[in-house]
């Protein structure tokens, strides 16, 4: 009986400890989310009212609590490793960094941060596209992009169960990514997600979605919140014990 307490007592020692460590490490604002994008030269905002209707939804759904408004920083703002999740939008330009930029998102990256690109050009080989890879081949120069795998990776799995990718245009079927060791730290989408998420000011959808229409909406909101839900619990998802009841919910869909 007494092994049990003692065991008890181990057990719940360390299941404080872990929660107090989950909360420094992603504590942004007192214990509220909050919303950080990249500000750059060059069209880095193409959908500026977006991280409303995105944060209202992680409200409403989710038991993560959020700052109503966005924080947007440069590559020189301290406020930047405040933010252990950063957001990056573009459609046809990325600057060339320079070198203290490439040194300081490494820092990030390494450091624990997880950065989020979108591609909202809806194109295959935009030029975003092309000087996002260089960049970050610079900024991590034995990183290797991957496509993320759907039956595996927690990203599909951090809060809705995926099968299928969203946005506004599906130029890829799959998210791409760069690993350091034990998570993904570069998730990449190059399907314009942000923009399904737009409304006119009669709170009407401002772009449609191609080829699936309203059912490629829903799958693009379900993928947005997995990628902030995941960029807060990283591999949660993929720890042991979840296994058996994700498969088998899997198998029932």
């Amino acid at each position: 009986m007494k092994k049990i307490v003692f065991l008890l007592s181990v057990f719940c020692f360390l299941l404080s400890v872990s929660c107090l460590l989950t909360t420094v490490s992603f504590t942004q604002q007192g214990d509220r989310f909050v919303f950080t994008q990249l500000k750059y030269q060059g069209n880095w905002d193409p959908y500026p009212e977006v991280s409303r209707e995105i944060l209202n939804f992680l409200r409403l759904t989710t038991s993560i609590k959020v700052l109503p408004e966005r924080r947007v920083v440069t590559l020189d703002d301290e406020l930047l490793f405040s933010s252990p999740f950063l957001i990056v939008l573009g459609q046809e330009f990325f600057p060339v960094l320079k070198g203290k930029e490439v040194e300081t998102l490494n820092r990030y990256l390494k450091g624990g941060g997880i950065i989020f690109v979108d591609d909202c050009s809806g194109e295959k080989r935009s030029g975003f596209d092309k000087a996002i890879r260089r960049e970050f081949n610079r900024i991590l120069p034995n990183g290797e992009w991957i496509k993320l795998p759907k039956e595996e990776h927690p990203v599909f799995r951090s809060f809705y169960l995926l099968r299928t990718i969203g946005g506004r245009r599906i130029v890829n079927n799959y998210l791409e990514g760069i690993n350091l060791p034990g998570r993904t730290a570069v998730i990449y989408s190059q399907n314009d997600l942000f923009a399904t998420w737009v409304k006119d000011r009669l709170g009407n959808y401002l772009y449609s979605c191609s080829p699936a229409g309203e059912t490629q909406r829903l799958e693009a909101i379900k993928l947005t919140a997995n990628i902030f839900i995941y960029a807060l619990t990283g591999t949660y998802k993929t720890d042991y014990i979840h296994q058996p009841f994700i498969k088998e919910k899997m198998h029932r869909r």
